[in-house]
């Protein structure tokens, strides 16, 4: 069993910070070298408390490709892995797991200012509420 606690230690966040820089470079070249036109961001990281799993939250724009990216991200988590452990061999003794994950909070942020600033009042636009089935 693996424990996020809510208190980090100063370990877990250096080696969170260090992947988070590290990864940032990695990803990032690598969608420009696909030419995907796409750019991600890796908005958090969280490492166990035994340090053998870190959590990689990503952000990507635009956000109509996002799911075919993390696929493809997560398909090739053993080669950023690789790359990570060459960037951070004098850094850390042992690379944690990769788990990647879709942190959508900017884009709910956004869907907030404008629900705030009446853009997307459902009043004048009933299509924007959820068609919701009866039973």
């Amino acid at each position: 069993m693996y424990y996020f606690c809510g208190m980090e230690s100063n370990r877990q966040k250096k080696i969170a910070s260090v992947l988070q820089g590290d990864l940032v470079d990695v990803l990032q070249s690598a969608a420009s070298s696909g030419r995907l036109g796409v750019i991600i961001s890796v908005t958090k990281v969280n490492v166990t408390v035994d340090l053998s799993i870190a959590k990689v939250y990503l952000s990507v724009f635009p956000t109509d490709k996002r799911e075919e990216l993390i696929v493809g991200i997560k398909s090739n988590a053993s080669k950023i892995k690789h790359e990570l452990a060459q960037r951070t061999r004098h850094q850390l003794r042992r690379m944690p797991e990769l788990q990647f994950f879709v942190d959508d909070s900017l884009e709910y942020i956004d869907q907030i200012e404008r629900s705030l600033k009446g853009l997307d009042d459902p009043l004048n636009n009933p299509d924007l509420l959820d068609k919701r089935k009866k039973k």
